[in-house]
């Protein structure tokens, strides 16, 4: 079937792929947009999930400052300084500051939480659990989950994205790295708000 190509090029944008491949999915789905664009964002997750391979030390360092009240400091790297030049990395990396600035993540995610966190909280669920008289053999299982939920509030990439509930910052990302064709990874940051004791940070 004939395909709108205004539907062409916006699904060509929305995506990062190419127009072959975007007019090829609007076909495939007989015109209907919202079924290519699920067709086409899957395709580029999964590249971004290859391109997680890269290295990726060029980038920029962003920053968010709210009211005078709230600042952030965030480093993002990609793999070339063409694209930590090109408009849509650098929108990016202001999103991710101000949901920094919201949000108040403690860490980029589970996997730089330090053991002896991991293993604090886990006894004090786990201690929680059987004293509410749980079935010994859930246990491990209820606290495993509580401690999902725990760290997916506390860890950047996990947390709801903040201009949009409906995808985490670390899915928002990975819709980048596939229109951008590029690794793109959040090194490090640090938020400091008006009269705390002592501002998260993650390193």
């Amino acid at each position: 079937m004939a395909v709108d190509i205004a539907a062409v090029k916006r699904l060509k944008d929305l995506t990062g792929v190419g127009l072959t491949d975007a007019k090829r999915a609007l076909e495939e789905t007989n015109g209907d947009f919202d079924k290519a664009l699920t067709a086409m964002r899957k395709k580029g997750l999964t590249k971004a999930e290859k391109r997680g391979e890269k290295e990726a030390r060029a980038g920029l360092i962003g920053s968010y400052n709210h009211d005078g009240r709230i600042g952030v400091l965030v480093e993002v790297n990609c793999e070339t300084d063409f694209v930590a030049r090109n408009e849509i990395f650098t929108e990016l990396v202001k999103d991710i500051s101000m949901h920094i600035a919201a949000s108040s993540p403690q860490y980029v995610s589970v996997d730089v939480v330090p053991a002896s966190e991991l293993e604090k909280i886990r006894a004090e669920f786990s201690e929680k659990t059987i004293a509410e008289g749980k079935p010994a053999d859930m246990v491990e299982k209820i606290v495993d989950g509580q401690l999902k939920k725990y760290f997916a509030e506390r860890c950047l990439l996990q947390q709801p994205f903040v201009k949009n509930p409906d995808q985490t910052v670390g899915e928002y990302i990975k819709d980048h790295i596939a229109r951008l064709g590029e690794n793109i990874v959040v090194r490090r940051f640090s938020r400091l708000a008006l009269g705390e004791v002592s501002p998260s940070s993650s390193s």
